[in-house]
């Protein structure tokens, strides 16, 4: 049986917001940290593989904070998709949120530091073809 998936009127989707702004803060944070860690961990491997190892596994601290942040960034994840809204990018901080729209099946679109929904997009055209809910939006996208 297929899943039917959640559609938002713009209401739920506002609703959402205060909950989805720290999450996604989080999310943003923890992605820099692994950034970070990751390539500490590059850099030691360059230097084991130069100079050798004064430990028996060098490696292991590094891979299991990377693996600790990863797992916390899914968990993360996973709770935001529950709710039906779509993580689409991270440093961006942007979510879509599946919807009908004059008829229309689209995606709303929320960007992190957006005070609401305000713009809306068709399922294959993105951010860059977000289109303003209210004309008097227009422009500000």
């Amino acid at each position: 049986m297929a899943k039917v998936e959640k559609r938002f009127t713009v209401e739920e989707a506002n609703a959402l917001i205060p909950w989805l702004r720290p999450q996604l803060e989080q999310l943003q944070r923890l992605k820099g940290e692994y950034e970070d860690k990751w390539l500490q961990l590059q850099r030691l491997r360059r230097a084991v593989a130069q100079h050798g190892a004064k430990e028996k596994d060098p490696f292991f601290q590094h891979e299991a904070e990377l693996d600790f942040l990863h797992i916390q960034a899914r968990a993360i994840l996973e709770r935001i998709h529950r709710t039906g809204a779509l993580v689409k990018d991270i440093d961006w901080g942007l979510v879509d949120f599946p919807a009908i729209v004059n008829g229309e099946t689209v995606f709303l679109c929320w960007r992190l530091g957006e005070d609401r929904v305000r713009f809306y997009h068709g399922l294959h055209d993105g951010f860059l073809g977000r289109r303003p809910l209210d004309p008097e939006d227009e422009g500000e996208g």
